[in-house]
């Protein structure tokens, strides 16, 4: 499936993808200013989430909760990682098992340890306002 957007259409683009990922492990590729952190964030408010959303950069994971204080998901950035080692040390078999959504920017720094059934979402931009994402 492959969908082309505007930033104001970003509503619509996260609830399309809520409905056509077959789980809740989702690996976001593209490059800096792809605007992967500000889909995910589209993703987080069209499932309730509450509270701010934004780039775990320096800290690597940020965890959400919905209206309800309840957890919703875990927002992974793995831009600064050296190697797969750190992702290990932090638990991260863990968090991909714990039954919630996951979010995971630059996935391909820690490739080996994605489970087989990830989603994987590849935003392409098409020009300053318009970003093309193919799911995978």
């Amino acid at each position: 499936m492959t969908i082309t957007y505007s930033q104001e259409q970003l509503s619509t683009v996260a609830q399309q993808i809520i409905a056509n990922t077959p789980n809740k492990t989702l690996c976001f590729y593209g490059q800096m200013g792809a605007g992967k952190t500000t889909l995910i964030k589209a993703i987080v408010s069209a499932l309730d989430g509450s509270g701010t959303t934004n780039s775990p950069t320096f800290g690597i994971v940020n965890e959400y909760h919905n209206s309800n204080e309840e957890l919703l998901a875990y927002h992974f950035d793995f831009y600064r990682l050296n190697d797969e080692t750190e992702a290990l040390d932090m638990g991260l078999e863990d968090y991909l098992y714990a039954n919630t959504w996951v979010f995971i920017e630059w996935p391909e720094k820690i490739n080996s340890l994605l489970p087989d059934d990830c989603c994987n979402i590849n935003i392409s931009i098409i020009d300053e306002k318009t970003r093309s994402l193919t799911i995978s």
